[in-house]
């Protein structure tokens, strides 16, 4: 059997995580890279998650079984024309972006469409670059999967194979349903969660008791608004007939609710919470999705000397690691006052198990933040 080689051009938080993911489902796999981070290649390397750097997207690149492009999407035109001359018919060429109208028609352009199923990992963190990958970052994530029309279905099933390997879950669309569905779900809240967190901003007093207060349910809920300014600038100019379509719809719909209200429609506003709270409980539960979920408990406590020592020792006494801990000083969400953020869903269920078996009160919470 051949070894698996695959290529990454640009290695961040995205690139660095596939990598890592391929090195722990494949040991034996060669994977090689080139990133204009010097830095972040020579770490990689001596992680041992890729075993050649590449000063250059150079013929290396022409024995990849897979290259993926993971570089700012800016980059793609000038590294595809790079790569082209470099590329093997054997060779899946994929990327990461979470607009696919773009890249695909740069592939067309190309002559590559035989080579290329677009990929769109559906995970992140509000942290960036390789230092900040990990393979666990790809676990139970939906992968989607955007075939050209052209690509073999021997090279599709080979991908599709691989994503699963990466414990992540494979979803084939195609590249216009693609980019309809993320503006939906995850482009067009980024919008909304902007557009209240500057709202608030534009409607607060001098003395800011809007800003003091909005630390409870409020932040929670725009969370996503602290992503990067630079990336969702550029989603909005990728994806713009999409997302504006969508806005268009939801602001006729908030002037439907706006009207209900004035109005003062009983009925009308009760189906309105209703039908949102029993379609939001019908959501998977998997930490996957464009917006992330995080693992995150509020317990309460009581107001007294080493409460907190006590939950913070019970938990290490066992095994569960705490990603970060914190006091409520609001009692928005609960009577509790202790907000803990583990790093997985095991560790949280344990957590769960250990507090609620020692008599705690504890709200579990799905806080989120950017994925794209």
């Amino acid at each position: 059997m051949n070894t698996l080689t695959c290529g990454f051009i640009g290695l961040g938080l995205i690139g660095g995580s596939i990598a890592r993911a391929i090195r722990s489902a494949c040991p034996d796999a060669r994977l090689i890279a080139y990133d204009i981070q010097e830095a972040s290649l020579q770490l990689a390397h001596r992680d041992r998650v890729i075993d050649e750097i590449c000063p250059s997207i150079n013929a290396s690149f022409g024995c990849c079984d897979y290259i993926f492009l993971c570089a700012p999407v800016s980059h793609n035109d000038e590294n595809l024309l790079t790569l082209k001359q470099h590329l093997s018919p054997q060779t899946i060429l994929t990327d990461v972006g979470s607009v696919k109208t773009g890249i695909h028609r740069q592939v067309d352009a190309l002559g590559l469409k035989d080579l290329f199923i677009g990929g769109h990992p559906m995970t992140g963190s509000e942290r960036f670059g390789y230092q900040n990958s990990k393979a666990s970052l790809l676990e139970n994530a939906y992968y989607i999967l955007t075939p050209s029309d052209t690509v073999s279905g021997d090279k599709l099933y080979s991908y599709r194979t691989l994503v699963e390997s990466m414990g992540a879950i494979p979803l084939i669309l195609n590249y216009e349903e693609h980019d309809y569905v993320t503006a939906a779900v995850s482009h067009l809240p980024h919008v909304i969660a902007a557009s209240l967190v500057n709202h608030v901003r534009n409607s607060d007093s001098e003395a800011g008791i809007m800003k003091l207060i909005a630390a409870g349910g409020f932040k929670d809920i725009t969370r996503i608004a602290s992503s990067s300014p630079d990336m969702w600038q550029q989603i909005c100019l990728m994806n713009t007939a999409n997302i504006t379509k969508l806005l268009k719809e939801y602001i006729h719909y908030l002037t439907e609710i706006s009207d209900c209200i004035e109005s003062r429609s009983a009925d009308a506003l009760y189906e309105f919470f209703d039908s949102a709270r029993h379609y939001r409980e019908s959501f998977t539960n998997l930490s996957s999705g464009p917006i992330k979920t995080e693992h995150v408990l509020t317990v309460d406590i009581a107001d007294k000397p080493g409460s907190v020592a006590a939950i913070t020792s019970l938990l290490a006494r066992h095994d569960v690691s705490i990603k970060n801990i914190g006091i409520n000083h609001n009692r928005e969400l609960a009577e509790g006052a202790l907000r803990i953020e583990f790093h997985g869903t095991a560790a949280t269920r344990k957590a769960i198990g250990l507090l609620t078996g020692q008599g705690y009160k504890i709200h579990t919470k799905e806080a989120q933040h950017d994925l794209s």
